[in-house]
């Protein structure tokens, strides 16, 4: 079983993370955290000479973060509905 709690937390942290941790989807999991390394490096490198797009990246990462933490939840508890009735 997966706790939908950690799915959910490892995804806002670190996207792709609790995708990785609900394990139906490998291949994106990875993507996300490339990406996500990607965006932190990028997000990083603009706080000090554009903080204004700073502010809206670090808006629009906190969104997708809050996205995909919902995802691995509703996935996890999909995963343990399945393993439920098998």
């Amino acid at each position: 079983m997966k706790n939908p709690w950690i799915a959910a937390v490892l995804n806002f942290f670190l996207m792709g993370a609790g995708t990785l941790y609900n394990g139906r989807r490998p291949v994106v999991g990875i993507g996300l955290t490339l990406g996500a390394l990607a965006l932190t490096y990028v997000e990083l490198s603009l706080q000090k000479p554009q903080p204004t797009l700073w502010a809206i990246m670090f808006a629009a990462v906190f969104v997708v973060n809050a996205c995909l933490a919902y995802d691995g939840y509703k996935e996890a508890q999909a995963i343990n509905g399945k393993q439920a009735v098998a």
